[in-house]
This record gives C-alpha cells, sequence and structure tokens, in this order.
C-alpha cells in the first residue's frame, strides 16, 4: 500500500478491553486487556514490554483485527478497528512468532502466493518477490524449501512475507527470539530501514537491549494494563536507581603477603 496520505497517529486506540472466560466452571473472567490507550506515531518504531501473561498478544490480536474488543476503540492507519477491518487488514502485516511460510514450499513460491492472495497479477507477484529478495538478501536461498533454511534466513523470509503488499504498519511479534547474535543485528538493521522508509513498525519483546536499541518509543504493559510508557531515554532517566558493582579478586598467598594480608 501506498504510504502517502497516513495519518500522523498510524495507530490510536482509547480503553480497549478484552477478557476471556476463567479457567474452570464458575471462575471470574481473565481481563487479558484493560481500557488500554495507546498512540502510535507514523514511520517510528513502538516496543510492547512486559512479562508473559501481561496481554501483549491479545493487544496485537485486538490491533490486527484476529479478534474484537469487548470495549473500547481504535483506529489503525486511518481505518476503524471493528467497522473497517478489511481496509485494516490490507494496510497492516504480521508477522508471528511462528511465522506463515509454508515449509514445504519454496522461499519464492511463498512471496509469490502472498503477492497473489493479495491480488497481485503473476507479473507483479514475481516482480515483488525479486525486490524483496533483494532487499533482504533473499536471492541465494529464494529456492530453497523453507524447513532446510536457518532460523535467521527464515526469519527473514517471514518479514518479506508481511511486506509483500506493502503496508503502511507492520507487526513484529518477538522477530528476533532464537536468533544468534549476527542474524539478531542484521534484523534490527532491516527493522530501522523499514522505519525509515515510512513503515510503522510495532513490536514485542523480552530483550531490554532489543528495546533500547530500536524503539522511538515504548509502553509497558502488567496486568493487561499500560504501566509505563515514553522514549528508552525518557523512562530510564525517570525510573533509574543508584547501584553497586563489587568486584571480587581472588587473592593467591603471595597476593596477601604483599599487600600486608587481610584487615
Amino acid at each position: 500500500m501506498s504510504q502517502t496520505n497516513v495519518p500522523a497517529w498510524a495507530i490510536e486506540a482509547t480503553g480497549l478491553s478484552k477478557s476471556f472466560a476463567g479457567p474452570g466452571k464458575g471462575t471470574a473472567p481473565v481481563q487479558a486487556v484493560d481500557r488500554v490507550d495507546l498512540r502510535v506515531a507514523a514511520a517510528s518504531i513502538v516496543g510492547l514490554l512486559g512479562p508473559n501473561g501481561a496481554g501483549k498478544t491479545t493487544l496485537f490480536r485486538l490491533l490486527t483485527t484476529l479478534i474484537r474488543p469487548d470495549a473500547g476503540s481504535a483506529t489503525i492507519a486511518g481505518f476503524d478497528l471493528t467497522t473497517q477491518p478489511g481496509a485494516v487488514r490490507a494496510h497492516i502485516g504480521l508477522v508471528g512468532q511462528l511465522g506463515g511460510a509454508d515449509p514445504e514450499a519454496t522461499g519464492q513460491e511463498n512471496l509469490i502466493l502472498a503477492g497473489r492472495l493479495y491480488g497481485l497479477s503473476r507479473t507483479a507477484a514475481v516482480a515483488r518477490c525479486q525486490q524483496l529478495e533483494e532487499t533482504f538478501d533473499l536471492a541465494a536461498f529464494g529456492q530453497r524449501i523453507v524447513r532446510t533454511l536457518s532460523g535467521g534466513q527464515r526469519r527473514r523470509l517471514d518479514i518479506a512475507i508481511g511486506l509483500v503488499h506493502q503496508p503502511n504498519i507492520l507487526f513484529l511479534d518477538e522477530p528476533t527470539t532464537g536468533l544468534d547474535p549476527q542474524n539478531r543485528a542484521n534484523l534490527w538493521d532491516q527493522v530501522r530501514a523499514l522505519r525509515d522508509q515510512g513503515t510503522t513498525v510495532v513490536l514485542t519483546t523480552h530483550y531490554l537491549d532489543e528495546a533500547d536499541a530500536l524503539a522511538d518509543q515504548l509502553s509497558i504493559l502488567d496486568h493487561g494494563r499500560v504501566i509505563a510508557e515514553g522514549s528508552p531515554a525518557d523512562l530510564k532517566q525517570r525510573h533509574q536507581a543508584d547501584t553497586l558493582e563489587a568486584v571480587f579478586l581472588e587473592l593467591t598467598g603471595r597476593a596477601l603477603r604483599d599487600n600486608g594480608g587481610l584487615a
């Protein structure tokens, strides 16, 4: 989709809530997302942080139209989440933790199929496949069966599939989990490049260094609520604490004698 005429707020949510039935008969419902307000600037990287069970995945599913909210409202790329879900889907890309590639097909076949599903002609889908292979350095293994790819190669393919239709907003759910340091750093560079080209990126991560390195803005969730938000620098400034570093030296008998023993 074209990046022109994108509203200032790529995502604007107010009071989003979602609960699920309790774990057993007669138990209270589980409030997975509780009155979340969220504003995401266009062409920025926003990180969602929080412990397991904080509500990150449910919020992701709400914002990508996979489930409907119980309460609240949101606009995604300028379209209403509940009344215009088709338009929302046309303007977003989603890369889940497990990806979406067919393991028995080649990378090229997966990319072309994704393009066809989004309405591209075969010629246009092939051209888009070639463009993405160049962008994400996929050409060397594009004709290999997906299940034979390394973790880093498959993750790059997953993100390329999510970008076939040139979405305004890309959702990445823990994009670097399990990657080695080199592939992780390469993926960081590619995410930054997407932001610099005008794509809004929303990602979840458990790695604080990743959030610090990538995100322009962070929202920290716990028990379904946003408990803190701001830039990484702002959050560190607000919540920093004094630290005491202890360094333990292994003292040999000679070192003890040279230093006059221990007091």
